[in-house]
């Protein structure tokens, strides 16, 4: 793949695994086109990659929102044009047991992992599928393969990640475009930084920037190849 000819759109681009992302992104030669829901973190960072050489552009959006990813979507078509690639990184978790979450953190939960990667596909779809050819890149976890004790929001978010992605890749294909369903057990960012049922071993699992790099490289095979699933672990937590 010729990074330099590559226009890549990252949801949640400025923190944790989205962030690895825009960073790589830049540093292989893509032009970014980044989004989150802190208007200072995202045009700080599009502002830093600019400075630094890259093509960038960097749009406050909450991915829940229906007109703000239309906005999003509109500002990269004009100025940037078609994206080749789509990450779909932005997401959330809020944990309690079922019979204690409040529906607000359902929603919120429901609404930032699925609702967003849906909102967001549908926005850049149309185009990448005239372009007839691109990538999209949604990620998931190891949640999305089992349950989790007080985790149903988020586990129940991700299983719903691996299905759209599933049937997104078998509508899409026949057009050039290659569907990717990543799912990372744990990984060090900020996720871990609020309360979760997780307690990992912060210095043994995973980096951000070793999801990105496996990705990134997956993306280097051949158009005609397709890695559809993909689990990445820590070697030894």
């Amino acid at each position: 793949m010729e990074w330099d000819q590559q226009l890549a759109v990252v949801t949640g681009g400025t923190q944790g695994i989205g962030k690895a992302f825009t960073l790589d992104l830049a540093g292989r030669g893509a032009a970014v086109a980044i989004c989150a829901r802190n208007h200072r973190d995202v045009e700080r960072l599009a502002a830093e990659l600019r400075a630094a050489g890259s093509k960038a552009l960097g749009v406050p959006c909450d991915v829940r929102d229906e007109a703000h990813v239309a906005a999003f979507a509109d500002r990269v078509l004009k100025e940037m044009g078609v994206p080749t690639l789509l990450i779909n990184n932005a997401g959330t978790g809020r944990f309690a047991p079922v019979a204690e979450m409040s529906l607000a953190a359902w929603d919120e939960v429901i609404d930032t992992n699925l609702r967003g990667m849906f909102l967001a596909t549908r926005a850049f779809l149309p185009s990448m599928i005239a372009k007839g050819r691109g990538a999209i890149v949604n990620i998931s976890s190891l949640a999305g393969r089992n349950g989790i004790a007080n985790g149903a929001a988020y586990s129940a978010s991700k299983h719903g990640v691996v299905g759209f992605s599933k049937s997104l890749m078998l509508e899409v294909r026949a057009h050039g475009i290659r569907v990717m369903t990543i799912c990372p057990g744990s990984v060090n960012t900020p996720f871990f930084d609020a309360e979760t049922p997780f307690d990992p071993n912060r210095g043994r699992i995973l980096d951000a920037d070793d999801v990105s790099k496996v990705v990134l490289d997956a993306l280097e095979l051949p158009e005609r190849a397709l890695v559809s699933e993909l689990d990445i672990r820590p070697s030894n937590p």
